[in-house]
């Protein structure tokens, strides 16, 4: 498998994008929904930007193609994370955390359980 450090930093769409599908396979509008209700409407995909991401993300073994779940549109296309992009989207959230960790040492952010 290849090492989850060379796909480090992530964008933020692409972050997003695998945050979204590290709760279960979903479809492209399923991704853009869950992305916005997420982010509290911060972040709104656009369908080109989305599908750009999908695109490489697929290329890179990040996610993949999955069925359709029964009872469902068959025209849509679903995707899931593979074992790598499980593994990135972990590397890629220690990297975040650390950043906050440093934030957080030079009082830019409170420390937890503090306003």
């Amino acid at each position: 498998m290849d090492s989850p450090q060379r796909f480090l930093p992530l964008t933020h769409v692409v972050y997003h994008v695998l945050l979204s599908l590290s709760h279960g396979n979903r479809h492209g509008y399923g991704i853009i929904k869950d992305v916005a209700r997420r982010t509290g409407g911060r972040l709104e995909l656009e369908a080109g930007t989305l599908y750009a991401a999908v695109k490489r993300l697929g290329d890179d073994g990040l996610i993949q193609d999955v069925a359709a779940p029964p009872d469902t549109d068959a025209r849509r296309r679903y995707y899931g994370l593979t074992e790598l992009g499980t593994a990135v989207l972990r590397a890629e959230s220690e990297r975040l955390e650390e950043l906050v960790q440093l934030a957080r040492d030079a009082r830019i952010l409170p420390s937890h359980g503090r306003a």
